[in-house]
């Protein structure tokens, strides 16, 4: 597989991947695409947890000590928490989404009778030509913002009788776009984890290679509110590798360009060991690549930790810009840690 062909094959799964949307409780399509993308790897077998995250495993040269790969498909999102009495939608968020990061987007409701119905995200009082510097100051929150339906409604009886009611699950357009290398999009957290992980299988299979170790890859659906990892590894396994964006900021290390491994998040220290066995396998074999602290993150594979798992964790993950927001990154970035990936299965 070339570079070219790789960067090709790691830009269409993700650009792809990006555009099903997916927030966090609602990731069924999602999860249906990466199965389908795995029926065409016979060497490797996959099932649906009772969480319905997808866990696929790959037997290695050798059964001890068997490890795992954690990346996430759920996103950021909404849910209708009230159908207000002039017809549109009051939202409860999601994770961890940033109001003002989505206002003036369009956005999808999903009806349980399985109609998708367009809106966008706004201010209750957006119109400046009417509320003049009311538009301007008023603090983003989820009372002083709501859905505007694209649809024949003026009362709170006219949206139910569309099919909407409360609990309905909602998207955020993400906004894919391509240019001189970069990918500028949202909820490249974690697509982005989980079309590097995709990439370096394919790319071991094609040039018939299978990872040292029996590994298991788990396409988590619940990481944004916290619970993705902790139920769906198996028990054997003894160290998890989470692939999740790296954090780019003022005062940080990251950058778009390289991928990135952490040593600490707001959970605390990742294991030292493992962390430094992904440190040395990057120098040996030229990795580009960032050490940072995140402050204000948590991982999946901290999830993990917390829900008591004896397990080795480490975090590494391509360096995205403005996170939670209209996030960025290079293939630069994608590329570096696919082959981490990669290195790390085919070591000891």
């Amino acid at each position: 597989m070339t570079f070219s062909r790789i960067s090709q094959y790691l830009l269409s799964f993700l650009v792809k991947l990006l555009n099903i949307p997916s927030p966090t409780g609602y990731t069924e399509d999602a999860i249906t695409f990466i199965e389908e993308t795995f029926a065409d790897f016979p060497e490797i077998s996959t099932k649906r947890t009772n969480k319905g995250s997808l866990l696929a495993k790959w037997s290695g040269v050798s059964d001890h000590a068997p490890r795992a790969l954690t990346a996430h498909v759920d996103t950021l999102g909404a849910v209708v928490k009230q159908i207000k009495a002039n017809g549109r939608l009051q939202i409860s968020q999601l994770g961890g989404l940033v109001l003002n990061a989505v206002e003036s987007e369009g956005c999808w409701v999903y009806t349980q009778s399985g109609k998708k119905i367009r809106g966008s995200f706004l201010l209750n009082k957006a119109s400046s030509h009417v509320h003049g510097k009311e538009t301007i100051e008023t603090q983003r929150s989820t009372e002083t913002m709501e859905i505007r339906l694209d649809a024949y409604t003026l009362s709170a009886e006219e949206t139910q009788a569309l099919g909407i009611q409360v609990g309905d699950f909602i998207s955020f357009d993400p906004r894919v776009e391509q240019r001189n290398g970069f990918i500028r999009s949202r909820f490249l957290d974690d697509k982005a984890g989980v079309a590097i992980l995709v990439t370096a299988i394919k790319m071991m299979l094609e040039a018939k290679f299978k990872p040292t170790r029996t590994t298991y890859f788990l396409f988590s659906n619940f990481e944004e509110v916290g619970h993705g990892a902790p139920g769906g590894i198996p028990e054997e396994v003894t160290e998890l590798v989470a692939v999740d964006m790296a954090a780019v900021g003022q005062g940080q290390e990251s950058d778009e360009f390289n991928a990135t491994l952490c040593i600490k998040d707001s959970s605390g220290p990742y294991h030292h060991g493992l962390s430094n066995q992904l440190r040395k396998l990057a120098a040996e074999h030229n990795i580009s690549h960032k050490v940072d602290i995140y402050p204000y993150y948590s991982s999946d594979a901290s999830a993990a930790l917390r829900a008591g798992r004896d397990m080795a964790v480490a975090l590494i993950g391509p360096g995205v810009d403005a996170s939670h927001s209209y996030e960025r990154t290079h293939i630069k970035a994608l590329l570096a840690t696919t082959q981490w990936i990669i290195v790390y299965l085919l070591s000891d």
